[in-house]
């Protein structure tokens, strides 16, 4: 009786499945918790929308206290490239001076947003920052940006699940996949 679209449909394959997503996140939960030993203050900023998944299954794993905020950074619209132009929609509620701060992102394409991210961070005077990203798409790199916790390079496709999303959509699939062309192809037809 439901009108509702049958999202697994648009899934080409599954890239990294939930069980492999929660094992290695649980490997970084233990590098970052081993980094910040005998550290007072750890705070992770979840860049939004797409990191909201991944921050808490990361949170939840992490064996030490922590606080959380969060960010919302633009560059894509509702496109599947970059537009190259970032810009805040959305700042931090905490002052960050002085404290030990992780970006905690989805995905690195281009690394634009992750640059101009860091550089407005550092700005503001933190203890230290550093950045963990699920999803890194390495051939798509115009900025170097140095990535401490890194879960996965995946090859130059349009992935969603597991938080990431394509016109606000497919967020919530349990896994990482890759979306049919067919989806988005009316985006580059003239």
């Amino acid at each position: 009786m439901s009108n509702a679209r049958d999202l697994h449909a648009d899934i080409d394959h599954i890239l990294i499945d939930a069980a492999q997503l929660q094992t290695r996140i649980n490997e970084i939960a233990a590098d970052i918790t081993q980094t910040y030993e005998g550290e007072e203050d750890l705070l992770f900023i979840c860049v939004l929308k797409g990191g909201y998944m991944f921050l808490s299954d990361l949170s939840k794993a992490i064996a030490r206290p922590h606080t959380i905020d969060f960010m919302g950074i633009s560059s894509y619209g509702s496109g599947t490239q970059s537009s190259g132009a970032v810009q805040i929609i959305m700042d931090l509620k905490q002052p960050i001076v002085g404290r030990n701060v992780l970006i905690v992102e989805d995905i690195i394409d281009s690394g634009r947003t992750l640059d101009y991210m860091r550089r407005n961070l550092l700005a503001r005077n933190p203890k230290s920052l550093r950045i963990c990203s699920l999803l890194n798409k390495p051939s798509r790199r115009e900025i170097d940006v140095k990535v401490e916790y890194l879960g996965f390079d995946i090859p130059d496709e349009f992935v969603v699940g597991y938080g990431l999303d394509f016109d606000e959509l497919y967020r919530n699939l349990p896994f990482i996949a890759v979306l049919k062309p067919e989806v988005f192809a009316h985006l580059f037809k003239g």
